[in-house]
C-alpha cells in the first residue's frame, strides 16, 4: 500500500452518498490486485536481484567489481519512481479521472516488464524496469486508493483494510513463486510471467468508474475566462493551482517531511539485499525467499493493527508511533550482521515488517493533523515525492559498500543510521506544532474579542461560518 487520500467532493458542494458496497466490492477486488501485484513485485526484488547477478555471471567476461552497485539501481529506480511520480499522478487523476490514469499506468507497467525480458543489459533494464515499470506502477497504484472514496465512506476503513490484507497475500506469495519459476524457466520468462499481472490490471482498472465528477469538469466557465489571457498566463495559472507550495509554510510539516525523507534512505535496503546476504552468510540458497515472506506477512499485520491503534491516540501524538517504528527499524537493521544463525535473521525480519506496516499506514492521519483535510492530499503527494530520492539512493549505496568491503556488514550498519536520525527529528514535531497552536489560539482569542465589539444588530461579519447563523 500507501496512504489513502480523503474522499473527493464535487465543487458544486452537492455530494451524493457513496453506495457503501454493491459494485464497490468489485472495485475493492481490482484495487487489491493492483496494490498486491505492484508492491508484491517491487518488494520481492531481492529474488530478481540474485537472478540478475547470476545472469551477469553466466554471460562470461571478467568479473565486475561494481556488480552489486549496478544491479541495485534496477530495483531502486523502480521503487523510487513510484514515489517520484506521485505529485504528477495526483494532477492526472484530477484531470482525466481514475479509470484512464490507472489503465494507462498498468499498460506502461506491462510494457516495462515485458520488454525487460528481451534484454540482458542492466543499462537497458534501468529504463524498462526502473523507469517504465516504476512510472507505470505509480500511475496505476494511486488512483486505486482514490477510487475507494467514491464507493465507501462509512465503510472506507473496512475497504482499505481488505485491500491491505489482500495485498499482503501477494507480498507473501510472490517471493515463493519467483523462487520456483526463476530457477526453472529463467529470468527472461520470469519477467514475462510478472508482466501478466499488469496485463490483468489493465482490464481491472476499467472498473474504476467514478461516482463523482472529476474536479476538472466544473471548470468550463473558468476555461472560458482563461481564453482571454495568453497561453503562458494560462499555464502559469494552472501551475500555481496544482503546484501549491502552501504546505511548506508550516514549520511542523517541513520538519516532518525532512525527518521521513531522511529515515527512508535505509528503508529499502533489507528488501533488496537480504536474500543475497542470507545466501552469502549462511549458504542458504534454497531458503532466502523466506525472509521476504516474513517481512510481507508482518507488514500486513502492522498495517491492519496500526489503523485502530492510531485512532485511539489523540491528535498529533500519533507521530510517536512513527518515531518508535523508525528507531526500531534502525536498530533492527544494525542487528542483522550480529545474527549468528539463519533463524535470528528471520526474527529480525518479522519485526522489520511490523515497523514497515506501522510507518506507512499512519502517514495519512498525521498529514491530516498537520495541515488539515483541505491540504492533506497535496501534503502526502509532496512527501512521497521527497521520499523518492533517498529511497532510490539507499540500496545502491549499500551495494557499493558490499562491492568494496567484500561483505554486507557495514551496508546494514549504514542502513540503520538514517531511520534513527529521522526518528529523532520526528520526535520534535508534536512539540513545535503544539507551540504554534497555542500561539494561534492566543491570537484568535484577541480576534474574537474585536469581532464581538464590531458585531452590530445581530448580523454576522463577512466570512463568519454560516453554521453559526442561528446563534
Amino acid at each position: 500500500g500507501g496512504p489513502a487520500p480523503p474522499p473527493p467532493s464535487s465543487s458544486s458542494g452537492v455530494l451524493s452518498a457513496p453506495p457503501e458496497g454493491g459494485f464497490g466490492w468489485v472495485v475493492v477486488l481490482a484495487a487489491t490486485w493492483c496494490n498486491g501485484s505492484i508492491f508484491g513485485i517491487h518488494n520481492s526484488f531481492g529474488m530478481l536481484y540474485v537472478l540478475l547477478q547470476e545472469e551477469a555471471a553466466a554471460a562470461g567476461g571478467p568479473p565486475d567489481p561494481a556488480l552489486e552497485f549496478k544491479t541495485a539501481w534496477v530495483g531502486s529506480l523502480g521503487m523510487g519512481m513510484i514515489f517520484f511520480c506521485s505529485p504528477i499522478v495526483s494532477i492526472f487523476t484530477d484531470r482525466i479521472g481514475c479509470r484512464t490514469t490507472a489503465a494507462s499506468g498498468a499498460a506502461i507497467a506491462f510494457i516495462g516488464l515485458f520488454s525487460s525480458s528481451f534484454t540482458k543489459s542492466l543499462e537497458v533494464r534501468y529504463f524498462t524496469y526502473g523507469v517504465l515499470f516504476g512510472c507505470g506502477s505509480s500511475f496505476a497504484f494511486q488512483p486505486s486508493l482514490v477510487i475507494l472514496g467514491h464507493y465507501f465512506k462509512r465503510r472506507l476503513g473496512l475497504a482499505n483494510g481488505l485491500v491491505t490484507a489482500g495485498s499482503c497475500l501477494f507480498s507473501m506469495g510472490l517471493p515463493f513463486l519467483l523462487k520456483i519459476i526463476g530457477r526453472s524457466i529463467g529470468l527472461a520468462h520470469t519477467f514475462q510471467v510478472l508482466s501478466a499481472f499488469m496485463l490483468v490490471q489493465i482490464f481491472l482498472s476499467l472498473t474504476f468508474r467514478p461516482m463523482f465528477p472529476s474536479t476538472s469538469d466544473p471548470h468550463d466557465v473558468e476555461h472560458v475566462k482563461l481564453d482571454s489571457r495568453s497561453w503562458r498566463q494560462q499555464c502559469m495559472s494552472q501551475m500555481r493551482k496544482y503546484f501549491n507550495m502552501k504546505v511548506f509554510r508550516k514549520k511542523s510539516y517541513r520538519i516532518w517531511a525532512f525527518g521521513i525523507a531522511t529515515a527512508v534512505l535505509g528503508y529499502f535496503v533489507p528488501y533488496m539485499h537480504l536474500v543475497k546476504y542470507v545466501e552469502e552468510e549462511f549458504k542458504e540458497k534454497e531458503k532466502g525467499w523466506i525472509v521476504l515472506v516474513c517481512m510481507g506477512a508482518m507488514s500486513g499485520v502492522g498495517r491492519l493493527t496500526s489503523g485502530p491503534i492510531g485512532d485511539l491516540i489523540r491528535g498529533l501524538n500519533k507521530i510517536y508511533l512513527q518515531v518508535a517504528s523508525f528507531i526500531l527499524l534502525g536498530l533492527l537493521c544494525m542487528m542483522i550482521p550480529q545474527c549468528q544463525e539463519f533463524w535470528g535473521v528471520i526474527v529480525v525480519c518479522l519485526f522489520l515488517g511490523l515497523c514497515d506496516g506501522l510507518f506507512i499506514t499512519i502517514m495519512a492521519p498525521i498529514a491530516f493533523e498537520l495541515v488539515g483535510p483541505l491540504q492533506a492530499s497535496q501534503a502526502i503527494g509532496y512527501l512521497l515525492g521527497l521520499m523518492a530520492i533517498p529511497m532510490t539512493a539507499g540500496p545502491p549505496i549499500a551495494g557499493l559498500l558490499r562491492d568494496y568491503l567484500g561483505n554486507y556488514h557495514l551496508a546494514f550498519y549504514f542502513a540503520g543510521v538514517p531511520p534513527l536520525v529521522g526518528g529523532l527529528v520526528l520526535a520534535a514535531v508534536p512539540v513545535i506544532h503544539q507551540r504554534k497552536l497555542r500561539k494561534q489560539q492566543l491570537e484568535s482569542g484577541k480576534g474574537k474579542m474585536l469581532a464581538l465589539e464590531t458585531m452590530m444588530n445581530g448580523e454576522l461579519l463577512p466570512g463568519a461560518p454560516a453554521t453559526e447563523a442561528h446563534i
